[in-house]
């Protein structure tokens, strides 16, 4: 069972109110953020998917093990964070036409295009824009996968609401906007967010636009959403934050949601 998460929803975008329950004796709430500072595209992806893949095989063998009555093992859940140089991605359901360069325009604006496995449509990554990748198994902590979606919403709400920047939710549109509230003149998006999710293990995740390079979005129908704008934390308060404090907000923020314990690792 594969799930794909788009940009956008079907459901009402509202904040998260269920508290995470307490975990069993066969869930794991440790957290494994893995800073990976600025890495190309290609080879954090690959991580993502052997990531994946060595979560689904201990799930394999938990199944064999229920089975036989045999001792379950516990599944590991991990936080990649990293900076990509600029690049375009398509989702599963995106349209090939969204991106507006050709092949000598990725080249003169020195951007790759990778078509990946993620839902959604067209988006950008860049440096100076925090990206998340969670693998989680949700089985260490709920199996909803528009509750995961809201969660990490909020995580990204309550860090701009640290800066004094004010962010939510637009219905039916996946991500987290600023000047959200219905009606309001000029809705931006500052945060984008696709996922994947199998079995219950997710991967892909979200784009904070920190100090990013805004005009990289005007090649590209962003999400395929053409009537509404982007925006970076930079923009919203006229000058640069660096990368590491957004990050330190975050990651405290997205753990208390997730009822998780954080191990941090080196960074790379």
């Amino acid at each position: 069972m594969d799930l794909y998460s788009a940009c956008v929803s079907p459901v009402p975008e509202t904040a998260p109110s269920v508290p995470v329950a307490p975990a069993t004796p066969v869930q794991n709430r440790a957290v494994l953020v893995r800073p990976l500072g600025l890495v190309a595209y290609q080879p954090t992806w690959d991580l993502q998917e052997q990531l994946l893949a060595d979560t689904l095989a201990i799930k394999t063998r938990n199944r064999l093990a229920q089975e036989t009555g045999q001792p379950l093992e516990s599944t590991s859940n991990y936080l990649l964070l990293c900076e990509h140089p600029h690049v375009y991605t398509l989702g599963k359901s995106g349209k090939p036409e969204h991106l507006l360069l050709d092949e000598a325009g990725l080249e003169a604006h020195q951007a790759t295009f990778h078509r990946i496995n993620r839902g959604g449509d067209i988006t950008y990554h860049g440096p100076g824009q925090l990206v998340g990748y969670p693998i989680f198994d949700l089985d260490n902590f709920f199996t909803d996968i528009h509750r995961y979606l809201r969660l990490l919403e909020e995580a990204v709400i309550l860090t701009l609401a640290n800066y004094g920047v004010a962010a939510g939710r637009i219905a039916g549109l996946t991500g987290v906007w600023i000047d959200f509230e219905e009606g309001a003149a000029n809705p931006r998006k500052i945060c984008a967010m696709g996922v994947k999710c199998s079995r219950w293990v997710t991967m892909h995740g979200f784009a904070l636009n920190v100090n990013t390079d805004l005009t990289y979005f005007s090649h590209i129908v962003p999400c395929g959403i053409t009537d509404k704008a982007v925006t970076s934390l930079e923009q919203e308060l006229g000058h640069p934050v660096p990368l590491a404090e957004v990050q330190a907000l975050l990651v405290p923020h997205l753990a208390r949601l997730f009822g998780a314990e954080v191990i941090s690792e080196p960074t790379a």
